[in-house]
């Protein structure tokens, strides 16, 4: 499980669009730019990281686990605009006429990107290479050259390599550019800084803290006030705290602050629900039901409460995770499966326990649950 920036560090980015004559800054232009970024970002393998606008031009990038801040800089806030030229210096292809950008390697081994064109692309380069075998055809990016490659014959497949003394980390950086699309407006960076991982150990040291002294006074509450079943709501609640952590390893979830605080919160409401059924049984109890039947229409008569809230707290949960940004994000996902295994451990696994538990003793009573036996 990794953990993000708050937690472990990383690199905050703040870019600022710079307006031209051919390129006014709108807001359509900065959400492109914000979707391009992201795109860029996924290609990088950076989980959880945190994409926003801050005013009218300026766009907010925290690289969780990112050290290398010119490379951060580098992928992110290029514009990386692909011209392809013929050798009378016009533009015949840009970066909008590419399907496909990948890391590859040359005929000796080296790194290299391989493209694809887009069908009209495709027509275009044929063209091109058709027309001017033998010569140099100089590749630009952002109006510096790339590579002049001398055309050895027509290329009509549809498919380019571009070649250098390019490093794997230049070769892939590249092709992240050229695949995620050039910046619709030119962006300059007006902060950058690392974010060291101090606070990040000092918040995981005083979450735990806080989660165990919660988790201790939950499991001394349900054995004080429900005694046996109160023993047995705090083994489920051991096995739910496994099935969210398994769960959350399982998506690959990058850890928050907010989501260590989701988690917390979720283990309250898991405590909650067996709280709401342990309360429905006794009121059977003491309605005159043996335990087996109370049992039966304590957890029939919860289901319907413990639904409802749950429902409601991730129709919530949902409102935030599509709103709201990284760690917002984090605390919504965490709170949506601990609130889903929590439902599982009340409703199944609960009672399943209760059941085994009454199984070992066919006589047992009501003072399972601290309810005197009716007459």
């Amino acid at each position: 499980m990794q953990l993000g920036l708050d937690l472990q560090g990383g690199v905050h980015i703040v870019l600022e669009a710079r307006e031209t004559a051919s390129t006014p800054v709108t807001d359509e232009a900065m959400e492109r730019a914000m979707a391009i970024i992201d795109r860029r970002i996924n290609a990088l393998g950076v989980a959880e990281p945190v994409i926003q606008r801050e005013g009218s031009r300026r766009i907010v990038v925290e690289l969780p686990g990112v050290t290398d801040q010119q490379q951060a800089v580098d992928v992110i806030g290029r514009t990386a605009q692909l011209e392809i030229k013929d050798p009378l210096g016009r533009t015949v292809l840009t970066g909008a006429d590419l399907a496909d950008a990948r890391l590859g390697v040359d005929r000796f081994g080296r790194p290299a990107v391989d493209v694809e064109f887009t069908p009209e692309g495709a027509a275009r380069f044929a063209q091109l290479t058709t027309l001017y075998v033998g010569q140099p055809i100089p590749h630009l990016l952002d109006g510096e050259l790339l590579v002049a490659p001398v055309v050895q014959e027509p290329i009509t497949s549809g498919q380019g390599q571009i070649t250098g003394n390019f490093t794997y980390e230049e070769a892939r950086n590249l092709a992240i550019l050229l695949k995620a699309g050039s910046l619709p407006v030119p962006l300059e960076v007006v902060e950058m800084r690392n974010v060291g991982p101090t606070l990040g150990k000092e918040s995981i040291d005083r979450s735990l803290r806080a989660g165990i002294a919660g988790l201790v006074l939950v499991v001394l509450y349900m054995i004080m006030f429900y005694r046996l079943p109160g023993l047995l709501a705090d083994l489920a609640l051991g096995v739910y705290i496994l099935l969210v952590l398994a769960l959350l390893a399982g998506l690959h979830a990058t850890l928050t602050l907010p989501g260590i605080a989701g988690f917390i919160l979720s283990v309250g409401m898991a405590v909650d629900a067996n709280v709401i059924i342990y309360e429905r049984i006794k009121d059977e109890l003491r309605a005159g039901k043996r335990i087996r039947a109370a049992i039966r229409a304590g957890f029939h008569r919860a289901f319907s409460a413990i639904l409802d809230a749950n429902v409601t707290t991730i129709i919530a949960a949902a409102v935030l995770f599509f709103l709201g940004t990284g760690p917002v994000k984090g605390f919504a996902v965490t709170l949506s499966l601990g609130v889903a295994a929590s439902m599982f451990t009340a409703i199944v696994v609960t009672r399943w326990l209760l059941e085994a538990a009454v199984d070992t003793n066919p006589q047992g009573t009501a003072r399972y649950f601290g309810v005197r036996e009716a007459a």
